[in-house]
């Protein structure tokens, strides 16, 4: 049955799986790649003889100032096999000398890039060869990133070359020589340390976040509050409590190196060492490898397959990026046509409220002009009627004079009784 899962009564054996895995680990041996990067004088080979508590480097010569010459960035690599109650480490360390030392720094970090893309080109050979043949891992698993006790944040160098790493390998930053500082300034220095890296986008190992084991999730926890570590380094022992212990001292006092109240040295080798170093080494084949694998068999296909970065981004991380980017187009253009419609529709009600104002202002000067008519025809109909009415009036009195003119004609002397005399003075009144 799919899906089913069935407690066996009896002992078959299978149960006896991990133990063979372990056998045949342990019979093959581990192998790990660390890489340092940092600016001379930072500690880097002394933390590193302090973590495996072996002679790694010799001590450095220093050469007088007249001697010096213009160093450049130079990558070199040694194995040293490491045995320790029956198990085989062969570890290789691979420094970076002249890092950070010269005048004109814009082109030191690549050297580390072209160093770290040649070994996962090496071993992507070596799995795409027909007859696949084991060859040692030298991909980096880890990379040491030392930056300077200043207490005033990261340099732009820190900041430019951790920003070229960080997609290609784990990076965990350590504070060096926190012993300058103290224990107040190393934490502010530590909280602004981590604000410049979230604001430049700048991805340091992350500590897995799940997992059934609740002492694992906690130890997690713990580590993840503690990045970035702030380390001191140390290859002699001291007397400190009427005891041994791996440390410096000076004239305040002795600083115990193994101490977490008085640094991080022993959680960093706890976690890069103990807890998570096989976390680190699947990280790489997992993320980082995968991506450069990927990026390099698409181009190989598609010339125009290959992108800036995509040689350092998992596949489903890059496929969830790319469905986020295309997301965000998409909604981009929703945004930017509702943007289209809300001007065109405020376009169109403008011209509607200009066409209304515009009718408003014809209906008002048709009202004012109609007014203005109306008046001018009351004024013609009054005079008109004015005129009438002086008009009526003047009939009427023409006419009561002409009644009264018939009526004194009609009640005068005959003319056949008058005087010769009176008779001229009429017909001459008449026509007059």
């Amino acid at each position: 049955m799919a899906g089913a899962v069935k407690e066996m009564d009896d002992y078959v054996g299978f149960a006896n799986l991990p133990n063979q895995v372990f056998r045949k680990s342990v019979q093959r041996g581990f192998e790990f790649t660390l890489m340092v990067v940092g600016q001379s004088g930072l500690g880097k080979s002394t933390l590193l003889n302090s973590l495996f508590l072996c002679d790694l480097y010799c001590d450095a010569v220093y050469p007088p100032p007249d001697m010096r010459i213009p160093s450049t960035t130079k990558v070199q690599s040694s194995t040293v096999e490491l045995t320790e109650g029956g198990v085989r480490l062969r570890l290789t360390l691979v420094d970076t000398p002249g890092f950070g030392d010269s005048v004109d720094n814009s082109q030191c970090c690549n050297p580390i890039v072209q160093h770290i893309d040649q070994q996962f080109e090496d071993y992507l050979n070596s799995q795409s060869e027909i007859k696949r043949v084991r060859v040692p891992d030298s991909r980096i698993h880890a990379c040491l990133y030392f930056i300077a006790p200043t207490g005033h944040g990261l340099k732009r160098l820190d900041i430019a070359v951790m920003k070229e790493l960080h997609k290609k390998v784990n990076i965990i930053p350590l504070i060096a020589k926190s012993d300058t500082l103290t224990v107040t300034e190393c934490t502010e220095f530590k909280k602004r340390i981590l604000e410049e890296l979230a604001e430049n986008d700048v991805e340091v190992y992350s500590f897995p976040g799940s997992g059934e084991d609740e002492e694992e999730i906690e130890i997690n926890k713990q580590m993840k509050d503690r990045m970035p570590f702030a380390v001191v380094g140390s290859n002699t022992a001291v007397m400190s409590g009427g005891k041994k212990v791996r440390g410096r001292k000076y004239p305040w006092g002795v600083i115990d190196v193994e101490n977490l109240d008085h640094c991080d040295f022993s959680a960093l080798r706890n976690m890069l060492i103990r807890t998570h170093m096989q976390d680190l080494i699947d990280t790489t084949d997992q993320v980082h490898f995968e991506g450069y694998r990927y990026s390099k068999l698409g181009s190989a296909v598609n010339p125009q397959f290959q992108t800036k970065g995509s040689e350092t981004r998992n596949p489903l991380a890059q496929f969830e990026e790319e469905k986020k980017e295309h997301e965000l187009k998409m909604t981009k253009m929703q945004e930017e046509m509702e943007q289209v419609f809300e001007m065109k529709v405020m376009e169109k009600k403008q011209k509607l409220k200009d066409s209304e104002q515009d009718l408003a202002k014809r209906r008002d000067a048709m009202q004012a002009n109609i007014e203005k008519q109306q008046r001018e025809l009351d004024d013609r109909r009054r005079q008109f009627n004015d005129d009438k009415a002086e008009f009526e009036s003047q009939q009427r009195k023409y006419e009561q004079e002409r009644g009264a003119g018939s009526l004194s004609k009609t009640t005068s002397v005959p003319l056949s009784q008058k005087s010769g005399k009176e008779k001229k003075k009429d017909k001459k009144g008449l026509f007059s």
